[in-house]
């Protein structure tokens, strides 16, 4: 596996000498336009852009290089993810006469270059075989190894429409590569612009809907359609929404005040430039392209996994972005609060409060995820006598119905009695004979959705694409911004003071999620299962917090 650096010298070097003849021409003559390969007629990967876009220093003097903190995202390594691999093979294996639509779907928003490129000429995309766009020698290798890389993003045009969602990138397929306009919102200076023209063949084009939500609506904002109770694909309305944070992000208070980008790609602190090749033009706000989610798990995978042909740049770039995301998740996702407990006769009492800060549902996106409360009671020797949402390093909970029992899942709770009774915040889907189900082709609907929502959404005028599903629909303080859940604790023979304990944790890949695929036991499920057992499925802790009785 060739390092970054080792990247930049095979691969950098001649274009940076073609750069730099193209930034000593005549302002007025027009650029050369590269020889095209076939397979690099609508886009370029991101390694055409690393040259220049790479070595750059903000006014603080910190390191806001774009092409490296992009290389160590989940956007950046989509299409490495060794749980999508896994879980794309379950599928064809449950589904094999929808094998097509399967790989086209998912390789839209996870090797979009090779897909939009093979879609031009009028062909289904293979993900797997000997013509998988992911087998080796493949020609569209590189570019469906690249993710989501700089030439898709920077190439989604914007248009009247209020919403393109499902891998609707709207790509220009039309205009030939010399003439390909590529978006940013920052201003262009004539000598960028040439370079960049003799560099890639793309002209590059200030806009500023690069910035706005709806671009990264295109791939998560996603309707799927489902396997019916005759065995046929569903059509028209009869859609299933794996995952819609831009509908959420719409109902919530943050829709008129911050864009995903405003939170996903951190500012710079100070100034800095765009390329290296003219450092004395710098902009700010500068937007940092390091994407960053909640995806603790798959960063970990791919630093310790032994996942080829992950980048990791100056080998301490998925460190720094595994740490990166760990501090979002723990400062910018959620707060927690206990009330001192009580004693009410034979029973002790308190609340746990959550308060979300996140501008869409919590857990986001793919129906794998979940966040739930561990908390503990512990005695005046330290003892602990009761305890809920306990796990272990597979990511088991303990007392979960949907971790015991495929076919059962945990209800939504307004109070917790007992240590089988845990507050778990999931979307949890259904056949369409209401069979609990994690194959998103057999997904019709949920049975449970009480994920915590964003400030300002209103949960009895939501939309059906982002609507509140199950018992949390009634729960009088569930509502936009948080929830209180109410713990009631037989105390037995225990003494006091109690002391409580109480955490908020997240797991990206569930355990009955990646039970189901580990179950389907294909090539990607084997590689997946042993780094799996490498590296564990133990949650982060997003929130904490504590009281203690008198």
């Amino acid at each position: 596996m060739l390092t970054p650096k080792r990247s930049v010298v095979l691969w950098g070097l001649p274009l940076f000498v073609l750069i730099l003849l193209s930034a000593c021409a005549a302002p007025a003559a027009p650029s050369p336009t590269p020889a095209i390969a076939p397979e690099e007629a609508f886009f370029k990967p991101s390694s055409n852009c690393a040259a220049c876009h790479q070595g750059l220093k903000d006014s603080t003097g910190a390191d806001v290089s774009i092409v490296p903190e992009w290389q160590t995202s989940v956007m950046g390594n989509a299409a490495l993810d060794p749980y999508f691999r896994a879980s794309v093979q379950m599928e064809l294996l449950n589904a094999p006469q929808y094998a097509d639509a399967i790989q086209s779907k998912c390789a839209t928003c996870h090797t979009p270059m090779a897909r939009v490129t093979q879609k031009a000429q009028g062909q289904e995309t293979a993900l797997y075989g000997e013509q998988g766009v992911l087998a080796v020698g493949h020609p569209l290798g590189k570019l469906a190894l690249d993710g989501v890389s700089c030439t898709v993003c920077h190439q989604i045009p914007q248009l009247a429409a209020d919403l393109r969602h499902s891998g609707d990138l709207a790509i220009d397929t039309a205009t030939p590569m010399g003439e390909r306009p590529l978006y940013g919102a920052l201003p262009i200076t004539e000598q960028n612009r040439q370079t960049m023209q003799a560099a890639s063949g793309f002209v590059a084009t200030q806009s500023e809907h690069v910035r706005q939500s709806q671009l990264c609506a295109t791939c998560h904002e996603l309707y799927l359609n489902y396997i019916t109770a005759d065995g046929t694909l569903s059509s028209g309305d009869a859609l299933f929404y794996e995952q819609t944070p831009y509908s959420e992000w719409l109902a919530s208070q943050y829709a008129g005040q911050a864009s995903c980008q405003d939170c996903h790609m951190p500012k710079a602190q100070g100034a800095a430039p765009i390329s290296s090749i003219t450092p004395q033009n710098t902009y700010q706000p500068f937007f940092r392209h390091t994407f960053t989610g909640g995806n603790v798990f798959l960063l970990t995978l791919l630093r310790d996994g032994s996942v080829e042909g992950v980048r990791n740049p100056g080998g301490t770039g998925l460190d720094a972005h595994i740490a990166r995301t760990s501090e979002f998740l723990q400062t910018r996702t959620a707060t927690l609060s206990v009330t001192p407990p009580r004693q009410e006769g034979e029973t002790l009492a308190f609340d746990v409060r959550i308060d979300l800060l996140t501008g869409h549902k919590f857990p986001t996106s793919f129906p794998s995820r979940r966040a739930w409360l561990h908390v503990t009671v512990k005695d005046a020797s330290g003892k602990v006598v009761f305890e809920s949402g306990g796990y272990d390093r597979e990511g088991k909970i303990g007392g979960n119905d949907n971790d015991d029992d495929p076919k059962a899942y945990e209800p939504h709770y307004t109070r917790i009695t007992a240590p089988d009774e845990v507050q778990i915040y999931e979307p949890v889907m259904q056949t369409v004979s209401g069979e609990v189900t994690t194959y998103q082709m057999l997904a019709a609907s949920y049975i449970k959705d009480n994920r915590l929502l964003p400030r300002g959404f209103d949960k009895t005028q939501a939309p059906k694409v982002s609507a509140v599903i199950g018992d949390a629909l009634n729960d009088a303080d569930f509502l936009g911004g948080g929830d209180t859940v109410q713990y009631r604790i037989p105390l037995g023979s225990a003494r006091a003071p109690f002391t409580v304990e109480a955490q908020l944790l997240y797991q990206s890949v569930s355990y009955r999620w990646a039970k189901n695929v580990l179950d389907s036991q294909s090539e990607p499920a084997k590689d997946f299962g042993a780094m799996l057992a490498k590296v564990g499925n133990v949650p982060v802790v997003v929130a904490s917090a504590s009281a203690q009785s008198r």
